[in-house]
């Protein structure tokens, strides 16, 4: 029987204010990480779920994404665990591809100051070679989709039997995904003494089975959240790619009223580079981070309350406890991994009353972050377009037109201006509307003064499509009734067939983690002798497909690109039945 403790919130400012990261117990090499990224105090998961699996019991923590569960087991992991091992001591498995990298990244970060600790992510659509040097070599800690860990075992090339930890994170989305046979599997196969923890946003009945199972009379934790952001803010996101993310934000500038701004990047050197490209684009921007001198940083801060200073572009740890009244927006150019540093961010607008602004850039593959904010803030984002060439065109022409009406009350400066244009009329014959004209092409330098064409493609994703998407089909298979589909599939073709030796699973596998898919995005796989015909939505956005043609299977690119051949197949042609995902 798992004994429960209930936390009642997942927002830092909760957790009682003396209680620090060192008052958990915590190696002193991970506290010492965790002050180089700028972590102060632990939130309502941490401080409930580090302490009991410092004490070695198994744990299920209830809790949604982006409330901070990814340091609650991964910071008493790495203060337990006994480098030089030959064979991993830790495990961590999870739905996706994008979710294994991400724990991959914030176990490198946490790990930074323990000598010879190795992390390897393991996911399908990834060339086995490159995993198998690493276990070769020997690994610590191993990140992967259950799939992929499976085929290792299947194969021999991972040994669990040194196993001390094991994680399932966002166990619920594991089973949505079919992956129950596969998770049951590999608890069964590795040691009885390992620590298990388990963390899921919700509990459903093969969960709990699972739990009382596998697990050691777990401790329960439930962490409960609350709406946590000022009313005064006013929350946008705007769907764009990677690739846009500068263009976009130039012309959020352009055509948004604002006093001072906050962008947020996730690194520091993210930064640099877009504040040099906001200085190039004649904005005043200058960066803040961790490697800022702190006589840099004051002088930066009193920049920008002073006004001399427009844009602050910044990370998380170098804006904390950052207070300037002018502040009128925030711009998450980066989506921030926890919804706490989306608290804290957003938090640096709209302070003592005022209103603010807060705006994230949302890549297509990030909407169940967004979504996690939204649960965690009780709020909803809204959704904005991208600013429109007219949109942009008009700001410019209302500001040319306030500069000419604040030049027109220095008459002063007409009066000489006037002399010096009647002077230029009467010698060269040119009508004086075309000498003002004129003036003004010198006056805009470089920059013209209007956009001429639409360089940027808007991005999307149909929100309420993206819930459905999520649903497991209701016979539990890996294909939802297509018979009503309205044309939503177009059939691409993949450079990869028999002569590959290619499965359902590895393509259904490959796609998904690569693509950020959902298994009713796929329909009819036909495998022939040296391709594929896959069926795939056919709203699939530009980027995406990019990313998917650059995909390897087997070890070889997949070239991923309509089919223009039709759909006729021979009989032994006719698509095979697609295996589960296990990849």
């Amino acid at each position: 029987m798992a004994s429960e403790t209930p936390v009642d919130s997942a927002e830092a400012e909760t957790t009682p204010e003396k209680l620090t990261f060192a008052d958990l117990g915590l190696d002193a090499a991970v506290l010492k990480a965790l002050k180089d990224v700028g972590y102060e105090t632990p939130s309502a998961i941490q401080a409930a779920t580090i302490p009991v699996l410092l004490q070695g019991r198994d744990v299920v923590g209830l809790a949604q994404t982006g409330t901070g569960k990814t340091a609650a087991f991964a910071l008493p992991v790495l203060s337990q665990m006994e480098t030089g091992s030959k064979n991993p001591q830790a495990l961590v498995l999870a739905p996706t591809r994008e979710l294994a990298l991400q724990v991959c990244e914030a176990f490198e970060k946490y790990a930074a100051h323990i000598k010879g600790v190795s992390v390897l992510p393991v996911y399908g659509g990834q060339g086995y070679g490159q995993q198998l040097s690493a276990l070769r070599r020997g690994v610590d800690v191993i990140v992967g989709t259950p799939g992929r860990i499976m085929d290792h075992l299947d194969k021999g090339t991972l040994d669990l039997s040194e196993l001390k930890f094991l994680v399932l994170d966002e166990a619920d989305e594991m089973l949505k995904m079919g992956f129950a046979e596969d998770v049951e599997t590999i608890l069964a196969d590795t040691p009885s003494t390992k620590q298990v923890a388990l963390f899921s946003a919700t509990m459903p009945a093969q969960i709990r089975r699972i739990s009382a199972q596998y697990l050691n009379d777990p401790e329960e934790i439930t962490v409960k959240t609350k709406t946590t952001t000022s009313a005064n803010i006013t929350q946008r996101y705007l769907v764009v790619s990677y690739q846009q993310k500068i263009d976009a934000l130039t012309r959020i500038l352009e055509v948004e009223n604002f006093e001072g701004m906050i962008v947020f990047t996730r690194t520091k050197n993210e930064t640099e580079t877009v504040a040099e490209k906001l200085r190039a684009r004649g904005y005043t921007a200058a960066a803040i981070n961790g490697d800022i001198a702190q006589v840099q940083r004051e002088r930066t801060v009193n920049q920008l309350k002073s006004g001399k200073l427009d844009i602050l572009v910044a990370t998380d740890v170098a804006a904390r406890g950052l207070d300037v009244e002018r502040i009128s927006h925030v711009v998450n150019y980066d989506l921030p991994i926890d919804t706490e540093s989306y608290v804290h961010r957003i938090g640096r607008t709209g302070r003592a009353g005022r209103t603010g602004d807060a705006i994230s850039f949302v890549t297509p593959r990030e909407r169940r972050m967004l979504t996690a904010i939204e649960k965690a803030t009780r709020q909803p984002l809204t959704e904005m377009s991208l600013p429109s060439v007219d949109d942009v065109n008009a700001t410019r022409l209302t500001r040319f037109d306030d500069a000419i009406t604040t030049a027109l009350e220095d008459t002063a400066a007409i009066a000489t201006f006037r002399d010096v244009v009647a002077h230029y009329v009467a010698h060269h014959d040119v009508p004086e509307a075309d000498v003002a004209a004129a003036l003004a092409v010198v006056a805009q330098g470089d920059t013209p003064l209007l956009l001429e064409e639409e360089t940027l493609a808007p991005q999307r994703f149909d929100r309420d499509r993206d819930r459905d998407r999520d649903r497991p089909a209701r016979d539990g298979g890996g294909r939802g009734d297509r018979r009503n589909s309205g044309g939503r599939f177009a059939t691409y073709r993949i450079a990869v067939g028999r002569r590959q030796r290619v499965e359902p699973r590895q393509i259904v596998g490959a796609l998904a983690n690569e693509g950020g898919l959902r298994r009713n995005d796929f329909g009819a796989i036909q495998i022939r002798q040296d391709f594929s015909l896959v069926e795939l939505p056919a709203d699939l956005s530009r980027d995406t497909i990019d990313r998917l043609a650059d995909t390897r299977i087997s070890g070889q690119l997949i070239d991923l690109r309509l089919d223009q051949g039709g759909r006729s197949a021979k009989r032994s042609d006719r698509p095979q039945r697609r295996e589960r995902d296990r990849d």
